[in-house]
């Protein structure tokens, strides 16, 4: 087993709680999902383990992640906001992680998916050195699904592994969280962080997955729409006060795009993506069974940001783009009508007219912080300790950064206050558990984000975004009545925008100045 390189200058006394009383937690995140793709919010992919999951747990409908991958991860795993978390493409020095956290607390910790906190020189931020005593994945966002750049397991390199015929690494992930599920030690509890790239671009499936969804589409992006609304309200997801925002003006009537049949199938591999992430997910579940875990096991699957609109161009390069296949076919990149995705030697996106779909019903996409980009789902499902009715649906609002402290909290685990001799910063996030409890809590003041092409603060009803960081034109919205954000007040209230635009840029500009 690789031993775990981090060197903690702070004692943490071990808890007085029984171990066997102390809850294993498995944190599942998918890569660029919408909150209307799942089964259980109202899609149409077949996703029954997770949509089981939901049915004997609790659904939440407003929780906040932070609009793209690494400023997600960064606040997932540290508790903090990214703007203190995230600097150099790395986690803060002064950010003490989870894992680092809960193993100083006596926690086995694994994590099998993509870590995208580090460049790939920067070893000594690699998870390994970030507090997981065993790793699988890839150190880059995102790569090809059948030879995934910069795959390690622990600090070594792990090619070899996608020269297996069969290689794909949505099921590597699955099965080495799986396995690490199943050897990890029996008397210690377990942190298992399991970060998948389905579906994140490339739309790289396995044929048998994508001929489920031959012909699903065909109607397109318009009646997708409207279809997902209906089961949302249906199924409580949105409220009768929320209406299907317009669609987004880039898109076309499905009736005039172009090269329909390319199109579908964008979407069908997009969602045979999340079909085989959800087999993967029950093969996790199986192992925490076997293991006999899975009754004490915390685990929450929840989204790094929404739908991506993303094109992807014929001219974009970098080293998560391989050259050529495994096979030695040059890889055609780009999304180019009527070359159809799916196989290893193609590189595309599913775009604005799916990712539009993906987010009913809000606007805008990953990288804005308008509700489509930083609202998706989150899943908790806990047999021994969750106290609300099963199937719940929790309107209260959260975010991603409530993790970290809900799992101190669970376990009964300090903080850490120094690593590797320097003074730890405090987490921002507060803990779920009340609201795991079937109770209220005291929900945050304030929340800001500052990132990529939005920026937007939440405060007291109230919502101010706009669309680019710095230059955007500032938006108002009464977010607890206009959850779709379609009334801008922000010419009827300009006091309100001013002083909600100042609060902003004393906590952007306070946070960012710290070390």
């Amino acid at each position: 087993m690789h031993r775990f390189c981090l060197l903690l200058l702070t004692v943490i006394p071990l808890l007085t709680l029984a171990k066997e009383a102390r809850p294993n937690f498995v944190i599942i995140m998918a890569d660029d999902m919408g909150l209307s793709d799942l089964g259980c919010y109202g899609g149409e992919i077949a996703t029954p383990n997770l949509d089981r999951l939901a049915q004997n747990g609790l659904r939440f409908t407003r929780l906040y992640n932070n609009n793209m991958c690494t400023v997600t991860r960064a606040a997932l795993l540290t508790g903090t906001y990214h703007t203190i978390s995230f600097r150099n493409q790395a986690i803060n020095p002064r950010c003490a992680t989870l894992a680092e956290t809960l193993h100083a607390a006596g926690y086995a910790t694994r994590m099998s998916g993509k870590w995208h906190l580090a460049n790939i020189g920067e070893r000594d931020q690699w998870p390994c050195q970030r507090g997981f005593e065993e790793y699988y994945g890839t150190i880059y966002g995102a790569s090809s699904f059948f030879a995934p750049a910069s795959l390690k397991r622990n600090n070594a390199d792990a090619s070899k592994d996608f020269e297996k015929p069969g290689y794909y690494y949505t099921d590597a992930i699955s099965d080495n969280a799986a396995s690490m599920i199943v050897k990890s030690p029996k008397d210690k509890p377990l942190f298992m962080y399991v970060a998948y790239t389905s579906p994140h671009w490339p739309l790289h499936a396995l044929e048998e997955d994508i001929k489920k969804y031959k012909g699903r589409y065909a109607k397109g992006w318009d009646a997708l729409r409207t279809e997902r609304y209906e089961r949302m309200r249906k199924l409580g997801i949105v409220t009768e006060d929320m209406p299907l925002s317009p669609r987004n003006p880039k898109v076309p009537e499905w009736k005039d795009a172009e090269s329909p049949e390319w199109q579908q199938r964008r979407m069908e591999v997009y969602a045979a993506q999340i079909d085989r992430m959800d087999q993967g997910i029950g093969r996790i579940i199986e192992s925490l069974k076997k293991s006999g875990r899975f009754e004490n096991t915390v685990l929450m699957f929840l989204i790094d940001n929404g739908g991506c609109h993303v094109e992807y161009t014929t001219n974009r390069k970098g080293p998560y783009l391989p050259e050529k296949t495994r096979a030695g076919k040059p890889v055609k990149a780009g999304n180019v009508p009527g070359l159809m995705p799916g196989p290893e030697n193609t590189y595309q996106s599913y775009g604005y007219g799916w990712a539009n779909a993906s987010n009913t019903p809000f606007r805008l996409y990953k990288q804005f912080c308008h509700e489509g980009g930083i609202r998706t789902p989150l899943i908790v499902h806990w047999p021994a300790g969750l106290k609300t009715k099963s199937g719940s649906i929790t309107r209260e609002v959260g975010h991603v950064f409530d993790i970290m402290p809900t799992c101190l909290d669970l376990a009964g685990a300090k903080t850490l206050t120094q690593i590797k001799g320097n003074k730890t910063y405090p987490m921002n996030g507060k803990s779920l558990t009340p609201l795991f409890n079937d109770k209220t809590r005291t929900p945050h003041s304030v929340l800001y984000w500052d990132h990529a092409q939005g920026a937007a603060i939440r405060k007291n009803g109230w919502k101010l975004v706009r669309v680019g960081r710095k230059k955007g034109k500032w938006e108002l919205y009464q977010i607890n009545e206009d959850r779709v954000e379609l009334k801008n007040l922000a010419a009827k209230y300009p006091d309100k925008v001013k002083a909600l635009s100042a609060e902003w840029a004393n906590w952007q500009k306070r946070t960012r100045a710290m070390e």
